[in-house]
């Protein structure tokens, strides 16, 4: 940094703040240090920066499941976020295990990172209780803790069990069920939204047409699978089913069509999350679009945010709108 600073003259701090990718240094000049940075192929010492300022620049991500697409959108989101800030994302998976997770975040703690950002599958505020006796900031995302107050950043989901229900009554479906997800927020604001669907139409007495596979995280499309077949079984059986996830409807799907059933003529089928391939599946999927992407997104600037306030500020909470996506495993008519 003294070399390049000595060759361009300018000064050492402008150099690092040019490295830093701060915002109040000219373009022609930092141009200039860029190019001269390219030539030299010099790369900062993350090591050293840290014993000087403190931070790490590196930030933890604990997500249920790796290859859940909606968890790589929201991990894509925060990475270009950050990345753009010169921090880097370390990723880890907690496999829908609480005690998993309790783990992974105690071995992030002890990386320092500058903060984390979590989508907890844990039942207690304990181990946030940890990471706040640390003082390292942390947002969860997607699954929240009714009562506690944290950064979080996720998706009204009353509104998309209510959206999701709404839409299958919209397409003529009356004995509605829903595959629900695990014993987190995401879930039970879910299945309220359902039953205040329900109810809304008076249609409730259907409102216990509710089950769930053995592990709607770690494995959603054999969850779906097997949630299906309960489902199956049942006198009326569904005409519509309202899926946690689209992993999930995916595999109820399969069974509905296994079964020798139509979709969405029988069994009209809804999904959430809205992901990439939805529209290429063998009956392409409705799903609540619940915009994960920019959850990622947000999630990534408010957690430098924190990083970089100098003084604690109170906890936030992004709270995204869903809508619904029509597509062919709905459209009855």
């Amino acid at each position: 940094m003294k070399d390049i600073a000595r060759e361009l003259g300018v000064s050492v701090v402008t150099v690092s703040k040019v490295i830093r990718n701060h915002s109040d240094i000219g373009e022609e000049t930092r141009q200039r240090v860029l190019k001269r940075i390219k030539e030299l192929n010099y790369e900062p010492n993350m090591a050293a920066r840290a014993l000087v300022t403190g931070r790490t620049y590196s930030a933890g991500l604990i997500v249920p499941d790796l290859v859940h697409p909606f968890f790589a959108e929201v991990a894509g989101g925060i990475s270009d976020v950050l990345r753009r800030r010169n921090y880097s994302l370390l990723i880890s998976s907690s496999q829908g295990d609480p005690d998993l997770e309790r783990q992974e975040i105690k071995r992030l703690l002890s990386r320092r990172l500058d903060a984390l950002m979590i989508a907890s599958t844990q039942w207690t505020v304990e181990s946030f209780r940890r990471i706040e006796a640390q003082k390292v900031p942390y947002v969860l995302i997607d699954r929240g803790f009714l009562g506690m107050p944290a950064n979080f950043v996720g998706v009204d989901d009353i509104a998309v069990g209510r959206l999701a229900t709404e839409h299958l009554i919209a397409a003529g479906c009356r004995r509605i069920a829903h595959i629900r997800g695990p014993a987190t927020s995401t879930a039970v604001g879910r299945l309220e939204g359902y039953h205040q669907a329900l109810a809304g139409c008076d249609l409730s007495q259907f409102q216990d047409y509710v089950v769930m596979g053995r592990s709607p995280d770690a494995d959603s499309w054999s969850s779906g699978n097997e949630a299906m077949k309960k489902l199956l079984e049942l006198d009326p059986r569904p005409d519509g089913v309202f899926c946690y996830n689209d992993p999930i409807a995916i595999g109820a799907i399969d069974r509905i069509l296994e079964a020798g059933l139509r979709v969405p003529q029988d069994i009209a089928v809804i999904g959430c999350g809205n992901l990439h391939f939805d529209k290429s599946l063998r009956v392409p999927l409705s799903s609540v679009d619940q915009q994960s992407r920019a959850i990622g997104e947000r999630a990534g600037k408010l957690v430098l945010s924190l990083i970089e306030a100098k003084i604690p500020p109170q906890p936030r909470s992004i709270m995204l709108q869903p809508a619904v996506v029509p597509r062919e495993s709905t459209r009855r008519t």
